[in-house]
Formats: C-alpha cells, sequence, structure tokens
C-alpha cells in the first residue's frame, strides 16, 4: 500500500511516520503531487499556526491538490482544522471541504487544552462505536463547533467536534499518534478503510 504523509510547514509529521512505522506501514513524507495523487491513503497532520500554514500550502499548490484527492484522507489536529472553511486563527481562509469555521475558545485563560479527554456520540463509516468513551490525546486552542460533519463529540469548555467525516475525508481533532493504543486502533482502522 502506498502511504502519503504530506510535508509542508508544520511540526509533528515525524511522529505520525513513527506511529505508522509502529503498525508495520511504510509511509512517506513527501509533497510531490504526483505521488500523492497516486497514493492509495494520504495523512495531512499539523501543530502550528493556520494563516502561516495556509500561505505554505497555496505557494505550494497543495490546497487545490488536497482538495480534489479522491482516496481516504485523514487530517489529523491542525490538519482538521485547515480541511474546514475558515478559522479565526489569523482570519484564515482555509480549503474548505468541511463548511464549518474553526474558533477559539474562550475565555483565553483556558486555553490551550492540552492532555486526555474522552471522545462520545461516536457515529459514522470511520471509528468503531465501541470507541464512546475512550481517552484520546489533544493539544489545540481552536475548536471546531458540532455540525452535520461530526463523527465524535469530546467536551471542554462546550461540546466541539473531535472527529469530522465527509465523503473520502476523515479528521482528529486529537492526536492518534500520540494516544496510545486507542489511536494505533484509530491509524489502523483508516488503514483499512
Amino acid at each position: 500500500m502506498k502511504i502519503a504523509i504530506i510535508k509542508y510547514n508544520a511540526g509533528n509529521i515525524r511522529s505520525v511516520d513513527f506511529a505508522l512505522r509502529r503498525l508495520g506501514y511504510d509511509p512517506v513524507i513527501t509533497g510531490d503531487h504526483e505521488f500523492i495523487k497516486q497514493a492509495d491513503k494520504v495523512i495531512f497532520p499539523g501543530v502550528g499556526e493556520a494563516g502561516t500554514t495556509m500561505k505554505y500550502l497555496r505557494a505550494y499548490g497543495l490546497d487545490i491538490l488536497i482538495r480534489d484527492l479522491k482516496q481516504p484522507v485523514f487530517g489529523i489536529c491542525l490538519g482538521l482544522q485547515l480541511l474546514c472553511s475558515l478559522s479565526e486563527e489569523s482570519n484564515t481562509r482555509c480549503i474548505g471541504i468541511f463548511k464549518e469555521t474553526v474558533k477559539k475558545f474562550e475565555p483565553k485563560d483556558k486555553v490551550p487544552h492540552i492532555g486526555w479527554n474522552t471522545i462520545r456520540q461516536v457515529k459514522g463509516r470511520f471509528l468503531p462505536k465501541d470507541l464512546d468513551g475512550q481517552y484520546v490525546y489533544f493539544v489545540h486552542s481552536y475548536y471546531t463547533p458540532v455540525c452535520e460533519f461530526t463523527a465524535a463529540v469530546t467536551d471542554y469548555i462546550r461540546p466541539f467536534s473531535s472527529v469530522l467525516e465527509k465523503d473520502n475525508f476523515f479528521a482528529t481533532q486529537f492526536h492518534p499518534e500520540k494516544s496510545g493504543s486507542v489511536g494505533e486502533n484509530i491509524l489502523k482502522r483508516f488503514m483499512e478503510l
């Protein structure tokens, strides 16, 4: 299986690579358009700032490439946020798969949301229902409200979308690569889609 981890101006790419290798997969970290188009699975991870990252994606045509992919695509953390339409972080126009606005948690003295928290109301094609109530690892200051694309919810200050799903796009606000055995199961599940 050909697995592409999109290389772009954001952190956390290596930890996703290592997590997949521990599971026996052989991903390629790349920004090469042809390789990404031909991959069986594409992972769009990220840790960083939305505005700067979108500028990089646009400069290299990766925003349009990602938007037009037909194979399973998995956005992680900032990757989830950039798959939305708009982020309040630097008032950034994003890729627009999920027609939602990413918002900053208020009050600001309670951010970022860091640590273990549960996912609930699990539904959709991506995650098995038995993950309802399981703990996963979060690090973020922005969130996507509960919406028509929500496939799991987490509570921090308010309920928010911890998983989004639409067509061939799947995304988690949490980091499966840092979420122990639950996260490993989620990565495996994506590889088996």
